[in-house]
């Protein structure tokens, strides 16, 4: 699954180059469907994402030869009553019908975690086909159980080499059915980024990323191989969604993904070499937090 928030803002802590040009990101959908990947990740919130994406799968002929998948802004910051909800929602689903140009999407997502208590409304989009599924973008692990208590079939969650938040509610969802799609496997490139750019507040990674990268040099791996592969060891998740700034980075990741995953010795070295960490370390929502302090 290719992510596609950087298609439409400057996303990312290591990124420094900016929203890639029309061109490019017309060569990266080209690219990523002829090598197999067959889903695009957007959001209402992406900036123009959704429109770029609209032109260029239209220019390309492939709107419908790959899924997509689009998520809700976050409605519980604004008080809505249920009639008002159901109207913001639907709109917001509408709306990105239109600039994708289709007529339904493949997976309709709550942006927010809180947004779960609408999880209704959306309901109701699927029986009228505007979706054809109904999923939820978790950034912390309180809304886990309910999740599955509500029978949610899919689900976005943060997961990489350094948080294990989430290792309970993947066992849980393997079971329930639930498809998992994992986003952050490079933790917004700040486990690959050169040491000295990483922030004061960030710091604290330096030596779990040292320990990390010696692994990987043991191994004969980069690093980049590292965090993808381990991520393929966990039987619960059926999809990685990563985000390019050009088609070269797209082959390279496909390239590491075909090596499946890690050997269980390493990946067991791995779960051992990374300690329960803060929230404040490992979700990218609260790092403004974190820096203003």
């Amino acid at each position: 699954m290719l992510g596609t928030v950087q298609f439409g803002l400057n996303y990312g802590i290591a990124n420094s180059a900016g929203k890639p040009s029309y061109e490019i990101v017309r060569k990266i959908i080209s690219t990523a469907y002829d090598h197999g990947v067959n889903c695009l990740d957007t959001a209402a919130g992406y900036g123009d994402s959704e429109e770029i994406l609209g032109r260029v799968l239209d220019e390309l002929n492939l709107k419908n030869k790959m899924l997509l998948i689009s998520k809700v802004p976050n409605l519980i910051q604004h008080g809505f009553s249920e009639r008002d909800a159901e109207k913001f929602i639907v709109d917001s689903v509408e709306r990105s019908l239109t600039k994708l140009g289709i007529e339904s999407l493949a997976v309709g997502m709550f942006h927010s975690e809180q947004d779960i208590k609408y999880l209704g409304i959306m309901k109701k989009l699927e029986k009228q086909g505007l979706i054809n599924g109904v999923g939820i973008s978790l950034d912390s692990n309180r809304y886990c159980n309910e999740v599955i208590a509500a029978g949610i079939k899919y689900v976005q969650i943060p997961y990489n080499v350094l948080d294990q938040r989430f290792d309970e509610f993947l066992s849980k969802a393997l079971e329930s059915g639930i498809t998992i799609f994992t986003r952050s496997i490079y933790l917004q490139g700040l486990l690959l980024m050169p040491e000295k750019a990483i922030i004061q507040p960030l710091q604290s990674i330096i030596p779990i990323r040292q320990k990390l990268s010696e692994l990987a040099t043991e191994h004969g791996i980069e690093m980049a191989e590292l965090c993808m592969r381990f991520v393929l060891n966990n039987p619960s998740i059926k999809s990685i969604v990563t985000g390019v700034d050009n088609s070269e980075q797209l082959k390279h990741n496909l390239q590491i993904m075909k090596k499946g995953a890690l050997p269980s010795a390493l990946h067991k070295k791995i779960k051992s070499a990374v300690p329960l960490l803060p929230e404040t370390l490992i979700r990218p929502s609260l790092w403004n937090k974190t820096t203003s302090n």
